[in-house]
């Protein structure tokens, strides 16, 4: 009977303290349906730093995506980028999209016909002053050891 009590115990405390990704969150529907359409990537900043080198998304530079293209379909959380800048390299890609119901902007950059349930990384980012004609992603990184903002301004493109 002890033993039956223990493995009871054990089991409850084991859920209890499951942890919940950004992935395994409900979605903030009224969010997502604001984002839907064709945005642009008007300027990449990071508050309280001087310029610092960015690879973003594991693409390019993050002054690369200035000027970039993104589209999001929020009935089925797909759309694309396509990375322009003169001076970088041309990159498009389909994505997957979500925002849960945290405020987290879940991305998967897709290959040409890849199916976002094969890609296993993708990237959490804050969304943040969010309007109908902009908003912001926010990422964090590790610079030297303290947590910087990389903040992706879009503004609506007609």
């Amino acid at each position: 009977m002890k033993q039956l009590l223990m493995i009871g115990l054990f089991a409850l405390l084991a859920v209890s303290c499951k942890s919940t990704s950004a992935t395994t969150t409900k979605l903030d529907r009224t969010s997502q349906s604001a984002i839907k359409g064709n945005w642009m990537i008007t300027s990449v900043s990071y508050p309280g730093q001087s310029a610092i080198a960015v690879n973003s998304f594991g693409i390019a530079d993050s002054q690369c995506f200035v000027n970039s293209n993104w589209k999001f379909v929020s009935n089925n959380n797909k759309g694309n980028m396509e990375l322009t800048k003169a001076g970088c390299a041309a990159f498009a890609s389909p994505i997957t999209w979500f925002i849960n119901k945290d405020g987290q902007f879940v991305l998967k950059v897709l290959s040409a016909g890849e199916k976002a349930k094969r890609v296993r990384d993708g990237y959490v980012l804050g969304v943040a002053n969010q309007s109908e004609t902009s908003f912001q992603l926010i990422d964090k990184i590790d610079v030297g050891g303290k947590m910087t903002d990389v903040v992706y301004q879009f503004q609506k493109v007609n």
